[in-house]
């Protein structure tokens, strides 16, 4: 009878210690989704193109949309011109073939820096 006590109390023993183990997992879990880790901070300065949207530009639109490709987006004028087409597509969600720039997506920062450009007036300097 006492193997039977000690068998019966090392199983409840484990399933304690299962049960402690599997809620502490659960508990240590966070789910968050992209928007809430990334960067969101307020612009508050004024955005200006050569310094804030080029640089956008050339590091991730300029390789497809250079001054010969089909659809040129390498200067001042022809970003300013297609600003809303520009906006349209970066803030597409990611499952949609639209998407810009292609197999890969923008900050929310650098989103942002386009929205905020716009709002101020799509200065060049």
């Amino acid at each position: 009878m006492g193997l039977i006590f000690t068998e019966f109390f090392d199983m409840r023993k484990l399933a304690y210690l299962l049960t402690i183990s599997a809620g502490s997992i659960l508990i240590s879990c966070e789910s968050r989704t992209y928007e809430e880790i990334s960067d969101n901070t307020p612009i508050t300065l004024p955005v200006k193109y050569i310094t804030d949207v080029k640089p956008i530009m050339d590091n991730n639109c300029n390789a497809c949309h250079s001054a010969t490709s089909f659809k040129p987006l390498a200067t001042y004028d022809q970003v300013k011109n297609n600003i809303d087409g520009i906006l349209d597509r970066i803030q597409r969600s990611d499952n949609d073939p639209g998407k810009m720039p292609k197999g890969g997506s923008l900050s929310t920062t650098q989103i942002n820096i386009f929205i905020k450009w716009k709002a101020d007036g799509l200065a060049e300097n």
